[in-house]
C-alpha cells in the first residue's frame, strides 16, 4: 500500500522551506562577493575587476593561490580577514543547511510525497473509502479484491499502520476525511464512487455534504448508526445508506432460517481462485444492444457469465427475463461472475460497468 502521510501542501511548503534558505545564503555568497570585489577594486585599482573577482572567489574559498592585489595596509589585511570570516560563515550555512535537511531525510520524505501526490492526481474512476476499523477495512478489501482502483482516508498514521500491509496496491492518505483539501487530494472529483464509513453518523454527513459539493455526479454510500439518521443523510447528497447492524440483524435471522443460502454467498465471496460476485452492468442509451432481445446477445454463450435480473430505466425488476425481452437504454444487467466476466459482459454489450462516474 503506498501511504501518504500527509495533507497535499506539506511537501510544497517543506520543499518552499528549503529552496528558500538555499536561496538566502546563494544570495548572501552572491553580495559578499561583490563586496569583495569592489573592495579589491578599492585597495588595489591597478588589479583591475577580473583580478579582483579571482582574489575574492580564492578568499572566499581559502584556497589561497598568492595576492592577486596588493595587501600592504592594515586596513587591507582587515577588509581581507572580515572577507574571510562573512565568507566561509556563508559557505558554512549553506552546506549545513543542504546536508542537514538530506541526513534528517526531509528531502526524500519531500520527494517520495511529492511521487506519492502525483500518483494521486493520476487516478481516475477510482473508489474512495473514508475511516478506519473493521468496516471500512473490509469494504476497501472488497474493492481491492475485485480489481478497482482504491483511495483509503484513515484519520490517523495509528490507523493507518493497522492496515498498511492488509491492502497491497491500493493507495493509502492520512486525514481528516471531512477535509475538502483532503477530498481533492484523494481525487474526489475524479472517482466514481465515495464510501463514507466512520462511525459518526455526523462526521458521514460531513463527508458525504463535502463530497457532493465537490462532486455532484459522484455516487455516495454513508453509513449510519442510527437508522433515524438516514434521511438526514440522503438530504446532504449520500444516494445510499447502510446500517451495519440492521445489516447484521438481517444477516442473523437468515443464517437461522435459511442457512444453505447464506453459505453458498460466503463460498462464493471468499473462493479466491474464481473470485465470484454479483456485478452490474449499464446498457446506456446510445448501446448498439439497444432493441435488441437478451436471445440475440447470446449472452449464455460467455464464459463463466450467469444473467440473473434486469433492471429498467424505470426501476422495476425483471427476475430471470427470458430471451425474448428487448434491452432498453438505461437498463442494468444484474448477472454472476468474475470481475473479468463483468467486464467482458459489458464490453459484449457495449455498456459500462458501473463504476464508472456517470451512473
Amino acid at each position: 500500500m503506498k501511504i501518504y502521510e500527509t495533507n497535499a501542501p506539506d511537501w510544497e511548503q517543506d520543499l518552499g522551506d528549503l529552496k528558500l534558505r538555499l536561496m538566502a545564503a546563494l544570495i548572501f555568497m552572491v553580495v559578499i562577493t561583490m563586496v569583495g570585489t569592489l573592495g579589491f577594486h578599492l585597495i588595489d585599482p591597478s588589479a583591475g575587476w577580473v583580478r579582483s573577482f579571482f582574489m575574492t572567489a580564492i578568499t572566499l574559498t581559502t584556497v589561497g593561490y598568492g595576492h592577486e592585489v596588493q595587501i600592504d595596509s592594515n586596513g587591507a589585511m582587515i577588509f581581507t580577514a572580515a572577507l574571510i570570516i562573512a565568507g566561509m560563515g556563508g559557505v558554512l550555512y549553506f552546506v549545513s543547511t543542504a546536508t542537514a535537511f538530506i541526513l534528517e531525510g526531509q528531502l526524500g520524505h519531500v520527494f517520495r510525497r511529492r511521487r506519492m501526490a502525483k500518483d494521486l492526481a493520476e487516478l481516475s474512476d477510482h473508489l474512495i473509502v473514508c475511516g478506519s476499523g473493521p468496516t471500512p477495512f473490509y469494504a476497501a478489501q472488497e474493492l481491492v479484491s475485485v480489481g478497482r482502483a482504491v483511495v483509503l482516508i484513515v484519520p490517523d498514521a495509528a490507523a493507518a499502520r493497522e492496515v498498511a500491509t492488509e491492502l497491497p496496491g491500493a493507495h493509502l492518505v492520512v486525514g481528516d476525511p471531512g477535509d475538502d483539501d483532503v477530498l481533492r487530494l484523494s481525487g474526489v472529483e475524479r472517482a466514481a464512487g465515495l464510501v463514507a464509513c466512520t462511525e459518526s453518523d455526523r462526521e458521514n454527513l460531513v463527508i458525504s455534504l463535502s463530497a457532493r459539493h465537490l462532486s455532484p455526479t459522484l455516487r455516495i454510500v454513508s453509513r449510519v448508526q442510527d437508522v433515524a439518521s438516514t434521511e438526514k443523510v440522503q438530504k446532504v447528497g449520500a444516494d445510499a445508506v447502510v446500517s451495519p447492524d440492521f445489516i447484521g440483524g438481517l444477516r442473523m435471522a437468515s443464517e437461522l432460517i435459511r442457512p444453505t443460502v447464506v453459505t453458498f454467498l460466503d463460498v462464493m465471496l471468499r473462493d479466491q481462485d474464481l473470485n465470484l460476485r454479483i456485478e452490474e452492468v449499464l446498457v446506456p442509451k446510445g448501446s448498439t444492444s439497444v432493441g435488441r432481445s437478451l436471445a440475440d446477445l447470446r449472452l449464455s454463450e460467455l464464459d463463466g457469465t450467469l444473467l440473473l435480473a434486469l433492471r429498467e430505466p424505470d426501476g422495476s425488476w425483471r427476475y430471470n427475463p427470458p430471451g425474448d425481452h428487448r434491452v432498453r437504454g438505461g437498463s442494468v444487467l444484474v448477472m454472476m461472475g468474475s470481475p473479468d466476466h463483468a467486464r467482458a459482459l459489458a464490453e459484449h454489450v457495449d455498456g459500462r460497468m458501473t463504476s464508472s462516474p456517470a451512473w
